[in-house]
């Protein structure tokens, strides 16, 4: 892996993870559309780091909120409630909401991972994150906020998050359009979703770090992997900022349009290439 390649796919990883445009997907893409060949010994390291760079972004972002979880935890906890402050209450859910994909990945661990060698396939799945942006935009009445969630908004959200675990679906795109359908305005579903994204890297980023320590990290991957980290922190930053100001005004439509397209295009390109 060369220092330039580091540097884009950091960017893309920062971008698409928190833009609704899935992550996975363009990271298998854009080395298959470009011809990289990146040794798997150094791609598998770099994707798992280069994603706990992105989650530097989200507890930076969104540091009042997850101080106020913590506060309302230890006031609870001190008073045999943890979860009888809204702080509390809001951690809870984002608790409940994790478990789907806990489930989903344990028992369908090597099914999702060969889906990653198929770019046709993530190709195909990227228009499945459109269609849930579409239905969530279509049908979502966007009137609550996050006080009043329930069980049942917890687990569909969770859900959601669970297909997210196929490349080419989205993971904010998919939690984003199920927040949406269960009623929520749309910054209240995307605080929500960039909340869920924190213990989804952290496990994630932990269950890959024991397949790291198993196969090693090439000194010769160190710079490039660092490099990469930096830039998915910095364009991860820039991506929740620019989508939680575009969320209080505008639709998601033109992301659901922009997975239509690239899925499609992929098609098209892949059917000419073979």
């Amino acid at each position: 892996m060369t220092w330039l390649q580091a540097v884009v796919l950091g960017i893309v990883q920062g971008l698409t993870e928190y833009l609704p445009i899935s992550s996975s997907a363009h990271l298998v893409l854009v080395p298959w559309l470009l011809g990289w060949r990146i040794d798997e010994h150094i791609a598998f390291p770099f994707d798992v780091l280069v994603q706990w760079g992105t989650l530097i972004p989200v507890l930076a972002y969104f540091r009042r909120e997850l101080r106020e979880i913590l506060q309302g935890w230890w006031e609870g906890a001190r008073n045999g409630s943890p979860f009888g402050t809204p702080g509390g209450r809001l951690g809870g859910w984002v608790i409940v909401a994790t478990l789907p994909a806990v489930v989903a990945g344990l028992l369908f661990k090597k099914p999702v991972e060969a889906v990653f060698l198929q770019p046709t396939l993530t190709a195909a799945l990227l228009s499945g994150t459109a269609a849930l942006l579409w239905l969530g935009e279509r049908f979502g009445r966007r009137e609550r906020d996050l006080e009043g969630l329930t069980l049942g908004d917890a687990l569909a959200i969770g859900l959601a998050q669970a297909l997210s675990l196929l490349p080419g679906i989205s993971r904010s795109g998919a939690t984003i359009a199920a927040g949406l359908g269960r009623g929520l305005q749309r910054s209240e579903a995307a605080r929500f979703s960039f909340l869920l994204s924190v213990p989804a890297l952290v496990g994630a980023g932990l269950v890959a770090l024991k397949d790291l320590f198993e196969i090693g990290l090439p000194p010769q991957a160190v710079g490039p992997i660092l490099t990469g980290a930096l830039a998915a922190a910095l364009s991860g930053y820039l991506a929740i900022w620019g989508l939680m100001r575009l969320v209080r005004r505008r639709s998601l439509m033109p992301f659901a349009l922009y997975c239509l397209l690239v899925s499609l295009s992929m098609l098209i390109l892949a059917a000419f290439r073979s």
